[in-house]
Parts: structure tokens; C-alpha cells; sequence
């Protein structure tokens, strides 16, 4: 049923510096180069309040006050003076009993908790009235010889400050002591001051406020508490006393230590004296319900853009013909409560009877597990020597899938004791051997398929003689260069099982709803008898789709700018939590999605809601096994309310009941990955709710924007590229080494694999071709599915050392390539929500040594990434231009050199690191602009770097296998720099393969013309004013596509097409901001001997 529309609503959209986007301290953005200044917002027009909204407060100014506002005004005049001169004095501290001596010292009467908390009924978002933990008031840490250090050292860590400084533990569950929270009395910023002079800069070091500036501050906030009262006094009803009202509302904002036994009472008390305790899943009020509450709450300020109503839909049951055996129906009812079958589920059982291989694309949660765990039952009743492969993308997953297999098999009598086992990466060596011959059913991966299974298939015979079954969970994870690795390995699975005398496994996969489910199977596994079902039998419960924007901070004054999107995320999912709804947030990244936990833990623990803190977790990639299924445990046994993920959990993993899905900005992975987060809730046909809340980023605003989208949109085509030479190869070596290769095998490698084998194996005497001898004796080693391997760091707790029976422990591991920008002496690293400070960093033995501590900031590395065209391996002509496009050996250099401090996105310290830069090489293809062309850019105003980054953008956007390439992304800190940058970079288009040598550049490189035209056609033709998702946008970019141009794309995409330049695209006058060059022209590159260019 389509969905209801229930209200929508748009904005139009400008690219600038996102205000909403990042957590509550810090957003996720890079940092500026060595050098750099501080940084200021880009340039853009600010909204002003209209004509009529000043000359209404005029006119409300006229209005006879009561005396006793006119005393209040006199009480909030003496405040706002006070907390004025402190906003210019960035160290001072804000606390109750300072700030009120100062403001009794100016009223010459006492400053009564009461008449504050009256200030915050009637100015709720600009006072701040509340207790905070005390460690949020420390600037930075110093240790008490700082002023002995070295002025060379100045900025260099300190350590002395932690190895003393009292932090809370480890331990989720440690609350901290009652004095670790302070009563802070504040008034929200208006005023920016000194604006930084780099106008690129998310982050900015805390404005020194002018006398002049702090004199308008206060203005403006007394004006604001004018119209406040003004407002109040025209609300109240005739009869009702203001002073009364204002009285009793002021009530709910008299501040309550979060550890005081009265504020716990309060804060999980139903108002009644009765324990406000989280209601059971089965309790929980509906979804429409808890809208409705959102919309009632005093922080609700039109965030709602945009909701939809899925209806409920019944379910579909038919009758299985032949049916299934009683103890199989005695097993479903006993483990799963199943006592009949969805129409899906009984036409691909019945389709897998016939012997036919089966894909099914349906809804999340459907039943799609039973499809292939119900056949399996039938071949072992038959047959108990049978045995089947259920293939996950995910450990998790797998784990999950077989408790509720062994679950099924142990209800079903005859099948008690079929043994079920995990064969994988984590699978003990001494126990190898024992599943290989004793397992009817193994759950693994297709990494142990081809780097395990396939290259010993000699003592996996007795299991593939008999294998029945293969079943293929999520089919739609396998694409791009993933899926044509695993499409290979496939093949060569096949060609093992045929030769050990088996050519009847079936094979039945599962995904997620997609474009062409049955091509996309017959690309993956190579055959063409393939029952595709894809009408969802499944019952599903109502679904409510919000689309969310963060409101601004004050309507009133809209310089300061909107709420950020964590902040709102994370408080719809403690008012969700609270009313026992269980909800998963879904972060873009790991740094999000730790700082989300951290977010939520000092907001639950300021709320006094420790038994919420205490039922949530986060979920991400890098914590250790024993950590994540210890996190999965507590998900699937009901235990949680609340889960902060990473796409680590977009799979299907059933994570038990979840009710509530949050997105934290739109996904990396784009409309496919987002529709499967949404999928996570509802899971079992109880009502839902999914939430996108929109980062500041210009692909979320055009959602926002664009919600029609979002549900309407069909997916793109999953890419398998069964063409590529590079991965054809590689798995032709493997092949050989498994058995020798005749020019038969055609049949499951293609018509490629001749000119491989003569140009690339060993052919013997007989005619069979074997494995090169260098790739011998294990060629699976030299091919990794998923790229290149990387090392690890190990991330090491060492806070406990030294204490009675303390050890460190090792609490993540860190890939290279994040290690570089996760860990760096000084810095701070976040596990569980919970801050470290990293001590020590080994780069010879890869290990980082961190210490528990508990700090008000989060630091971001400062760094830059070059990528450099080393040498030209080949030459190509691009149709009807006199350019050329060139492929060779692509260099990449990252250096960390410093790092800043950020509290409340404002910069409080810059510290300068020392460290080896990381090189790496890999292949690429890229394109020069013309020199004329960059000329003519600077000349007219254009930024050359808006540009170029804009026309990769649109070269990617039309490249199928776009997703396993990267760019060299433009940083706006950089490329909006007030002074002079020193690096200066080609003005050149490039690609390249971040994991190495895996044939995709070539096949950009090969396909450059057409790619080419149908970027330049896409921009040329898109409606859109300053560029979308369709023509120069991308949601991958790691830069939030700040630093584009569509203009100055679709010149660029002309010059090198060899067409002529539209004057309409040249600016007539240039912009009056001046941007500093930071793009020069690019040089030829070298050249191997004997590349001659190849036609277009």
C-alpha cells in the first residue's frame, strides 16, 4: 500500500559550511593544514528578521509591564552584564556562586534561585541553568611544572595533568560521586566576535569580544527579554495573572543535583510517588502515540519536514504442496512458534523441491531464513549424510543465523544430534579437521571459501560429494569489486563440487529488495535456472518515516545558527528509550557514533536516567570478539533499549525486537544503505517508526528538500564486472592450483579465460594449464576479496597498571589507515562513550598505549593526504578532443602533524605532532585541465578547486564501479584559506584504487570518452541550480561536497571533451571574496618507455 503523505514541507538549499553536522562537541570534518588560521564559516548571506517582526517588538514595547517583570528585567540586566564580561573572558568560569556574587554585587540585593529559574521559564533557549560535570569546566589539562616546560615543547602533550587527574572508570555502570557535578548558570552566545579568517573552517578558536561587541550582546539579549514578557503578557488570558504563571512554570526549572536522591525520585517517578519505571516491550505505547507526545514537547520547534504512514499489511498463507514431514512442522511450531508458511516462503521451498536454484528479494524480517533452513531439514530426514553451506557477509550474522539453525535441528526429532558448526577466520585450527568430517551444515564466508576450502578441496571431498545445499544470505552486500571477486570464486566452487562428482547442489539466496535480483544472482553464480520471487507474503506493521531538520537555536535570532543533528538525534532517542521503545541509532562513521554514546551518556546520567544508561551500548567495527558478542548477547536477550551503530548492523542480524530505527545523516552507501537501516525496525509486524535526521551536508538538505526521494527512487543496479582481466586472473591462478585448467572450463570462466591462460599460466605438455610458479605454493594468499589486508594497531588500557591486581588490556584494533587519525599522543580516543587520552604510540610494534580519563574535549587530527601521478603506464585519446587521459602508478602520502583541542566546535588549543607520514602506492588514470582553461577560471573569479572537485564528482557519479575508486576530495579549510596555502596542488582530474591493483582504473581508463559524455550530459541537463546527488554530488565524499562548483564542472567537462565553452557559464563579475590560488597548472608526468597512445 503506498504511503500517506501527511504534511511536508521544504527549504531551499544553498552550499555552505554545515552548522548541524558532527556531535555535540565536534563535528567529523578534517582539520586545516600546518599554517593554517583560525577558521570562520564560508561567506554567505545571513537571515535577517523582516520589517514587521521590528516593528512588532516596537509596538510591544508600548505594553504596560506589572511591576514585578520590571524588577525581573532589573535582575536579568545585572546577569546579562555579568555573563557578558565573561563570554569576552573565555576563562572564566561560569559557575552559580561566581556568577551570582557579581550579579548581588551589581543589584546591591540577593540573587534568588528562584528568580533564575523564572529567567529560564521565559527564556528557555537562552538561559542555561543547569548542573554539569565538573570536569566540563576544565579548559585543558596543565600539569603544575607547564611553565618549566621548553618553549620548544610548548605545545607538545602533558601527561601529568592524567596520570593523577581523578577519572570515573572504565565500567559502564560506575556512576560518578556526587561532587563530580557543578550548577553552571549561562547565556546562549549571539554574538561571533572576532570572525577567523578562514572561511572553510568548521571550528573556530573562542571569539575575544570587543568592548563594542559586548555592548551589543547585551543589547540584544535585553531586547530579547523584552519581547519574551511582551509575548507572555499578550498570551495570558483574560483574568490569569502573568506573575502567577511565569511563577509556575519556573518550578520545573529549579535545578536538582543529578545524584540527590530527591532528583532520582523525581526523574524516574511518574509525578505520583510511583517509580517511572521503562515500560515492557509489550506496554509500550504506540508510535502514533509518541509522535503526537514529540509534537507537544517544549524543544519540539518544526523539525518535522516531512512524515509518511506506511499502513499495516496482513499476511498471505497458502498450504505447501507436498507438505512438510510432522516432525519438521512439530520443530517450526517448538523453536519458532511458526505454524504455517508466508506465499514467499512456500514458493521458494516448493521451487527448491523442484530442483531449481532460487533468489528471494523481499522486505527486512520476512521470513527469509526458513527458505533455506526448512530444505535442509528435508535433505537430512532423507538422507543423514547430507550436508549444505550457509554463506553470511558478517561474523555476526552468522553467529545469529546458526543458534537459531541449531535451535530448529535440536525441536526436530531424528535431527538432534546433527552436528552445526562455524567455520571461519576465528575457527580454532585444531578443530578443523574435525568439522570438515563430521559437519552436516557449516556457517562461513566466501573469504574462507577461496582462501580455505577451495585450495584443500582434497580434504573437503566427503562434505562437497554429499553437499545438497548453498545458501547465500544478503546477496545484495556482494557488488562492485567485492561481488566480481566472489563471483569468481563461486565458479570455481562449482567447478570443484562437478569435478568430485557433484552436479546437483542447489543454491538459494537471499537480499534485501533490489533492482533485478535474478540477474544480479545469474552474475554471481553463474547460472541461468533461476526461480526469482520477490511478492513479500509477510504480514508488516504500521511504519511512521519522519523526515527530520534541525530547528535553529533561537527563531528570533538566526545567527546562531541551528541545533546540531546529534544533539537532536540523540535526545529523540532518550525520549524513545524512556517510553520503552527500543532503538537503534545509525551513525555514518566510527567517530560518530562514539561521540553519539558519549552524547548520550552525560545526557542520561544530567537526567538522572542510569537505569536507560545502563540498557545502552554502542556497536561498531574495531571493538574486540569477546566485546561484540558480549554487546550482541545483551541486543538479542532483550536486554538493551538502545543501540549506537555503524552500518556494522545494517545487515540483517536479528538484534532482537527493535521498534525505532534513527539515521544520523544520510548513509555513505546511498538510497540502498539507507532503506536497509530503515528495514531494522518493525521486525516483527509490530509498529515502527524510522527517523532521518539531516546533517547540514548538501546531500541531506536535498532529501530534506526532496522527500518524494527517498521512498520513490528506484535503487541503482547492483555492478558485477565478470570482464575485468586483473580479478579474472587472479582467480584463474587459484583455480589451477586446485585442479589443472582445460580450455572447457570456458563453461564457468568466460570466453576471456582462453588468452589469460596461454598469456598468463604454465601450460604443460598434455595441454592443461597450472598455476604460475610464482604465485605457488599458495595462490590464494596473493588475492584478498576485500582489498588489500592492513595491519593493525593494537589499542591498549593501560589505566589499571600499577594498581592491586591491574593489567592493561587490549580493548580495539585499529586499522593502519585509521590508526594515523585515531591515535596520536595527546589525542582522544572514545570507547563505549568513554574518554582515554592516548599515552604513548609505537609505530615499530604497532601498539598504542591509552589512559581512562575524563575530559570536556575531543581532539581532530590536523593532516593533509596528497595524491600524486607518479608514472604513465598508458596513453588513451579522448573522442574528438585533442586531450588525453593517462594511467599509471598513482602515489599517496597522509601526514599528521598536529592536532586541535575542540570543545563546543570552538578550537581552546593547537598542538604540533611529530610523526612519520604514511606512503602507500597504487594505480589510477587521471585527466589535466588545460592550462587556458585554469586561466580563464582565475581570471573570471571561478575557483579552479570547485572545479576540478565537482567534475570528479560528476565523472564518478556516471562510472558503474565509481564505488571502489576514491578522488582526491578538496577540503574547504584549505581551499577557502584567507592567506596563501603552500601546497598547491595540479590542476588535474584523478582516480584511484585505495586497496591496490583490482583492475577498476583500467576500466575507468578504457571507458574514459563515454564516461566522459555522459557526465558532461548529466550536468548539462540537471535542473538543479548549484548541483545534487544526480550531477556533481556525492554522498561518499568525505569533505560533505562543500568545496563545488557545477558551472565550474561542466567547463571543465567541455575542455576536455574539446567543446566549446557556454560564456553563460562564466561569472560576469567576479565574486568580491578573494580566494587565494591553491591550484596551479599540472605538469606532464613520466612516461614508461615505449607507451604510445592508444586511440579513443
Amino acid at each position: 500500500m503506498p504511503p500517506k503523505d501527511v504534511g511536508s514541507t521544504s527549504r531551499p538549499r544553498k552550499r555552505k559550511q554545515p552548522s548541524t553536522s558532527g556531535g555535540s562537541e565536534a563535528g567529523t570534518s578534517a582539520a586545516p593544514e600546518k599554517g593554517s588560521e583560525p577558521a570562520k564559516p564560508p561567506t554567505r548571506k545571513k537571515l535577517k528578521v523582516t520589517k514587521a517582526a521590528i516593528a512588532k517588538a516596537k509596538q510591544q514595547e508600548a505594553i504596560e509591564w506589572p511591576e514585578y517583570f520590571n524588577s525581573l528585567f532589573k535582575v536579568f540586566k545585572a546577569l546579562n552584564t555579568v555573563l557578558a564580561f565573561c563570554s569576552s573572558r573565555k576563562n572564566f568560569a561560569i559557575t552559580f556562586p561566581v556568577v551570582r556574587q557579581s550579579v548581588e554585587g551589581l543589584l546591591k540585593q540577593p540573587l534568588e534561585l528562584a528568580q533564575v529559574a523564572e529567567l529560564k521559564a521565559l527564556l528557555p533557549d537562552i538561559v542555561r541553568f543547569a548542573y554539569i560535570p565538573r570536569i566540563d569546566l576544565r579548559i585543558h589539562g596543565q600539569s603544575q611544572d607547564s611553565s618549566k616546560r621548553s618553549k620548544a615543547r610548548e605545545n607538545s602533550p602533558d601527561y601529568a595533568a592524567f596520570s593523577t587527574a581523578r577519572s570515573s572508570s572504565s565500567k559502564v555502570e560506575d556512576v560518578p560521586d556526587e561532587d563530580e557535578h557543578v550548577l553552571i548558570l549561562d547565556l546562549a552566545e549571539n554574538s561571533k566576535g572576532k570572525k577567523s579568517s578562514n572561511p572553510g573552517f568548521i571550528y573556530a578558536v573562542p571569539p575575544a569580544l570587543t568592548p563594542d561587541a559586548m555592548k551589543k550582546l547585551v543589547v540584544k539579549r535585553n531586547e530579547r527579554f523584552t519581547q519574551a514578557v511582551n509575548e507572555l503578557l499578550e498570551a495570558t488570558p483574560t483574568g490569569d495573572d502573568p506573575v502567577v504563571l511565569l511563577q509556575a512554570a519556573a518550578r520545573d526549572h529549579i535545578p536538582i543535583h543529578p545524584y540527590s536522591q530527591p532528583f532520582v525520585e523525581l526523574t524516574q517517578s511518574g509525578g505520583k510517588g510511583k517509580q517511572r519505571a521503562v515500560p515492557e516491550p509489550a506496554h509500550r505505547p504506540t508510535i502514533d502515540f509518541v509522535i503526537g507526545e514529540i509534537l507537544e514537547q517544549e524543544w519540539y520547534k518544526e523539525q518535522l519536514e516531512d512524515r509518511r504512514i506506511f499502513e499495516a499489511k496482513e499476511g498471505q498463507i497458502v498450504e505447501l504442496d507436498p507438505p512438510l514431514s510432522a516432525t519438521i512442522l512439530q520443530a517450526l511450531q517448538d523453536s519458532r512458534r511458526i505454524s504455517s508458511l508466508y506465499t514467499h516462503q512456500v514458493a521458494a521451498i516448493s521451487a527448491l523441491s523442484q530442483g531449481k536454484n532460487v533468489i528471494i528479494s523481499t522486505s527486512t524480517a520476512s521470513g527469509k531464513s526458513v527458505i533455506y533452513q526448512v530444505p535442509v531439514l528435508r535433505f537430512l530426514e532423507e538422507d543423514h549424510s547430507s550436508t549444505a553451506i550457509f554463506v553470511y557477509p558478517t561474523k555476526a550474522l552468522a553467529q545469529d543465523q546458526r543458534a537459531a539453525l541449531e535451535q530448529l535441528l535440536f525441536s526436530c526429532p531424528g535431527l538432534e544430534h546433527t552436528r552445526v558448526a562455524t567455520y571461519d577466520g576465528d575457527t580454532p585450527q585444531e578443530q578443523r579437521a574435525s568439522i570438515r568430517e563430521t559437519a552436516s551444515v557449516i556457517f562461513t564466508n566466501f573469504d574462507m571459501l577461496h582462501a580455505s576450502i577451495l585450495p584443500h578441496e582434497d580434504l573437503w571431498r566427503r562434505f562437497l560429494k554429499s553437499l545438497k545445499l548453498v545458501a547465500v544470505d544478503e546477496l545484495h552486500y556482494y557488488s562492485n569489486t567485492l561481488g566480481s571477486h566472489v563471483a569468481q570464486v563461486v565458479r570455481r566452487f562449482r567447478r570443484v563440487c562437478a569435478a568430485v562428482g557433484n552436479r546437483r547442489s542447489l543454491f538459494v539466496s537471499c537480499s534485501a529488495t533490489v533492482s533485478n535480483p535474478g540477474q544480479h544472482m545469474r552474475n554471481i553464480f553463474g547460472i541461468d535456472d533461476i526461480e526469482v520471487i520477490t511478492e513479500d507474503g509477510a504480514p508488516s506493521g504500521r511504519k511512521d518515516f519522519l523526515v527530520w531538520n534541525p530547528p535553529l537555536i533561537d527563531a528570533i535570532d538566526p545567527s546562531l545558527g541551528r541545533q546540531s543533528s546529534m544533539s537532536e538525534a540523540t535526545r529523540l532517542m532518550r525520549f524513545l528509550m524512556a517510553r520503552g521503545i527500543r532503538v537503534i541509532l545509525f551513525c555514518k562513521i566510527r567517530k560518530t557514533c562514539e561521540l553519539a554514546m558519549k552524547t548520550l551518556r552525560a545526557e542520561l546520567t544530567a537526567e538522572g536516567r542510569l537505569d536507560i544508561l545502563d540498557r545502552v551500548m554502542s556497536y561498531r567495527g574495531g571493538y574486540s570478539q569477546h566485546d561484540r558478542r558480549r554487546i550482541e548477547k545483551e541486543a538479542f536477550s532483550g536486554n538493551l533499549l538502545g543501540i549506537v551503530a555503524t552500518n556494522a548492523l545494517e545487515l540483517g542480524v536479528d538484534i532482537g525486537v527493535l521498534d525505532a530505527v534513527i539515521m544520523l545523516g544520510f548513509p555513505m552507501g546511498g538510497l540502498a544503505s539507507f532503506r536497509q537501516q530503515a528495514g531494522r525496525a518493525g521486525r516483527r509486524a509490530r509498529d515502527a517508526l524510522a527517523v532521518f535526521v539531516a546533517e547540514a551536508w548538501p546531500v541531506d538538505q536535498h532529501f530534506v528538500k526532496y522527500p518524494n526521494e527517498l521512498f520513490d527512487k528506484p535503487t541503482e543496479d547492483l555492478i558485477i564486472d565478470l570482464d575485468n582481466k586483473v580479478i579474472l586472473e587472479a582467480h584463474l591462478q587459484c583455480a589451477g592450483q586446485e585442479m589443472p585448467l582445460t580450455l572447457e572450463d570456458e563453461t564457468y570462466f568466460g570466453p576471456l579465460m582462453k588468452e589469460l591462460c596461454e598469456t598468463r599460466l604454465a601450460k604443460d605438455k598434455d595441454g592443461w594449464y597450472h598455476t604460475h610458479p610464482k604465485f605457488l605454493p599458495f595462490p590464494a594468499k596473493h588475492v584478498t576479496l576485500r582489498g588489500a589486508e592492513e595491519e593493525k594497531y593494537s589499542v591498549v588500557d593501560v589505566s589499571n597498571l600499577g594498581k592491586p591486581g591491574g593489567t592493561a588490556r587490549i580493548i580495539e584494533e585499529v586499522e593502519v589507515s585509521r590508526a594515523l587519525f585515531e591515535i596520536y599522543e595527546g589525542g582522544i580516543f572514545i570507547h563505549q562513550g568513554l574518554t582515554f587520552i592516548v599515552r604513548e604510540v609505537s609505530h615499530d610494534s604497532k601498539m598504542a598505549t591509552l589512559l581512562r580519563t575524563d575530559v570536556n574535549w575531543i581532539t581532530q587530527p590536523r593532516d593533509f593526504t596528497n595524491v600524486d601521478a607518479a608514472q604513465t603506464y598508458r596513453i588513451r585519446g579522448i573522442k574528438e578532443s585533442p586531450l588525453r587521459a593517462f594511467y599509471g602508478r598513482v602515489e599517496l602520502k597522509t601526514l599528521v602533524y598536529g592536532y586541535f583541542k575542540i570543545r563546543n566546535k570552538a578550537i581552546i588549543d593547537a598542538v604540533d605532532l611529530d610523526t612519520p607520514p604514511w606512503e602507500r602506492e597504487t594505480t589510477g588514470m587521471w585527466m589535466d585541465v588545460p592550462k587556458p582553461i585554469l586561466e580563464l577560471m582565475q581570471n573570471s573569479g571561478m575557483n579552479p578547486a570547485e572545479a576540478i572537485h565537482a567534475a570528479e564528482h560528476a565523472f564518478l557519479n556516471r562510472f558503474a564501479l565509481a564505488t571502489d575508486l576514491n578522488t582526491e576530495c578538496k577540503v574547504p579549510e584549505k581551499e577557502y584559506k584567507a592567506s596563501s596555502s603552500q601546497r598547491k596542488r595540479p590542476a588535474r582530474l584523478i582516480f584511484y584504487e585505495p586497496t591496490g591493483n583490482g583492475g577498476i582504473t583500467v576500466k575507468a581508463f578504457d571507458h574514459v570518452s563515454d564516461i566522459l559524455i555522459d557526465a558532461h550530459d548529466r550536468v548539462e541537463s540537471c535542473q538543479c541550480e548549484e548541483g545534487c546527488m544526480a550531477c556533481v554530488d556525492s554522498p561518499s565524499c568525505k569533505e560533505g561536497n562543500l568545496v563545488s562548483s557545477k558551472a565550474g564542472a561542466l567547463i571543465i567537462l567541455k575542455a576536455l571533451l574539446g567543446r566549446p565553452i557556454d560564456v553563460d557559464l562564466i561569472p560576469e563579475q567576479p565574486p568580491s571574496n578573494t580566494v587565494h590560488d591553491t591550484v596551479v597548472a599540472a605538469t606532464s608526468v613520466k612516461a614508461t618507455e615505449g607507451v604510445r597512445v592508444e586511440a579513443a
